[in-house]
């Protein structure tokens, strides 16, 4: 199993258009520090990749990654697909920016597919352009792509659902049944019995998901915020971290102490920009490694 990380960044990316908070201010002062929409490329075979989340920087990160690159025929593309861990536009926008297929396949929950084409009429409006076709995503196994190795799961990780679903049908508390608004996604390669797990949105470190990372070889988990008052501390919003559906990574209720007895090589993603890790010279960097932890680098190439 090849992974290639797309994108690091939580919505908005880094810089934010409107914001000149320090993290965005440095990254257009220094552009080695830009980020991507956080998002995940994973290899099926030999001629398929599967894109995780399909944020609005799509085109960009097909563009920066060879191995997505359409050819050798005129047409050609080996992006097989799209794989969706949420209904968030964040996360989901760049399916429309895939428009040009005759045909784009989409790995998402029940919930998720129903948020899509019910709330946003995404159904609506790409079917003048390109056939979607819908692959149900749940907590059994399935081969990525049609006689792949590497199989995926989701595991339920939030009832949090997006705004523009906030009237939608179906209970959004902790008690939301067995289709979940966001799930976490264990890969697992039945040929070289390697196990990755991507949550670039965490709620609640459920015992379903402690479960998911027990023979995990690497882990890209939900980095947004460094700490739980950080989006109060910051101004751009009244609540939590933990209050918008993201586990914080320092603290006591904090995600860096339950993955560092890990065996896993554990990566963090989906940075908002005030975290100050988008800074590579932060001291934070320094807390994370002596833990065994970092941040996941944009690019970079995970073979499992």
């Amino acid at each position: 199993m090849l992974l290639r990380v797309l994108g690091t960044a939580a919505g908005g990316g880094l810089p934010q258009w409107n914001c000149a908070c320090p993290g965005c201010t440095g990254a257009r002062a220094h552009p080695d520090r830009r980020r991507r929409h956080a998002s995940l490329a994973v290899r099926a075979d030999d001629d398929h990749w599967y894109l995780i989340n399909a944020t609005p920087d799509i085109a960009d990160q097909i563009e920066s990654t060879a191995a997505l690159h359409p050819g050798p025929a005129a047409r050609r593309t080996p992006v097989a697909g799209v794989v969706l861990t949420d209904a968030e536009l964040d996360h989901t926008l760049g399916i429309a920016r895939l428009r040009e297929a005759d045909r784009i396949e989409v790995l998402a929950t029940g919930r998720v597919r129903t948020a899509l084409c019910e709330q946003a009429h995404l159904d609506a409006v790409l079917t003048p352009y390109a056939d979607l076709v819908w692959r149900e995503l749940g907590a059994r196994p399935v081969p990525l792509s049609e006689g792949s190795d590497v199989e995926i799961s989701a595991v339920p990780v939030s009832a949090k659902r997006p705004r523009y679903a906030a009237a939608a049908p179906g209970p959004a508390g902790p008690d939301a049944g067995p289709e979940p608004w966001v799930v976490a996604l264990r890969l697992h390669d039945r040929r070289t019995g390697g196990t990755a797990v991507y949550a670039p949105a965490l709620a609640a470190w459920s015992d379903a998901f402690q479960d998911a990372l027990a023979d995990a070889d690497c882990v890209l988990v939900d980095g947004t915020f460094w700490d739980d008052d950080e989006p109060r501390r910051s101004g751009f919003s009244t609540r939590t971290a933990t209050g918008m559906g993201h586990l914080p990574i320092d603290g006591p209720a904090g995600t860096a102490r339950r993955l560092a007895p890990l065996a896993a090589r554990c990566l963090y993603t989906h940075l908002n920009n005030t975290n100050p890790l988008v800074d590579p010279g932060a001291p934070q960097h320094e807390r994370l490694a002596e833990q065994g932890l970092a941040v996941a680098a944009e690019g970079m190439e995970i073979a499992l």
